[in-house]
């Protein structure tokens, strides 16, 4: 089987998982700037939303550029990884709708641990059916380190929202950090096998 087709779905749901988020955001009912600052919770909600579909599209983009054949369980990882990526807008407006009250951060951190869970399952799996070069391998595993640190600030953003959601929030930020420039280390392999 051919990967443009899983490339073309994935790509679909990541532009329908943006409009959909984009689409919560309604306009105020007053046309002065006080009017816009009601809203300020959410638009943050929407625009750390926006960055982390943003990171996972493209990083998706890079792994998937690494796949040569894709297979059932690639089909399936895949659908796993976009599953739990859809529920983003909608954890998105009820945390933003909440002003960042508790249970919604909760739910958002519960949803992004399981975003970057679902990831990993799919890397492994990609792993795991192809027979790459070791350059490849290892950009793989030297990913691993930041995913696993990601999962850690995921819980501990988790266990912080019902102490302080703010603090929740700088770890959401942190992660995004931490993925926003993609994986060089994964295109530099690429780069050396191609030439």
């Amino acid at each position: 089987m051919v990967k443009t087709r899983l490339e073309a779905f994935s790509d679909g749901v990541f532009a329908i998982i943006i409009t959909i988020m984009v689409l919560e955001l309604k306009v105020p009912h007053g046309s002065e700037w006080a009017d816009l600052t009601a809203l300020w919770a959410k638009f943050s909600s929407y625009v750390l939303s926006f960055v982390f579909v943003g990171i996972y599209w493209v990083n998706h983009h890079h792994m998937i550029h690494a796949v040569k054949q894709v297979n059932g369980s690639m089909m399936w990882g895949n659908l796993n990884l976009l599953f739990w990526l859809s529920l983003i807008p909608f954890v998105t407006s009820w945390m933003g709708e909440n002003h960042f009250s508790a249970h919604p951060v909760a739910a958002y951190s519960i949803v992004l641990f399981l975003c970057a869970i679902s990831y990993r399952i799919l890397q492994n799996i990609i792993t795991r059916s192809h027979n790459y070069p070791e350059a490849i391998t290892r950009a793989f595993k030297k990913s691993m380190s930041k995913a696993v640190l990601s999962m850690v600030l995921y819980v501990v953003a988790f266990g912080f929202t019902f102490i302080n959601t703010g603090v929740s929030a700088i770890l959401f930020l942190t992660v995004s950090f931490l993925w926003m420039i993609p994986d060089r280390n994964l295109e530099r392999a690429m780069k050396e096998i191609m030439e």
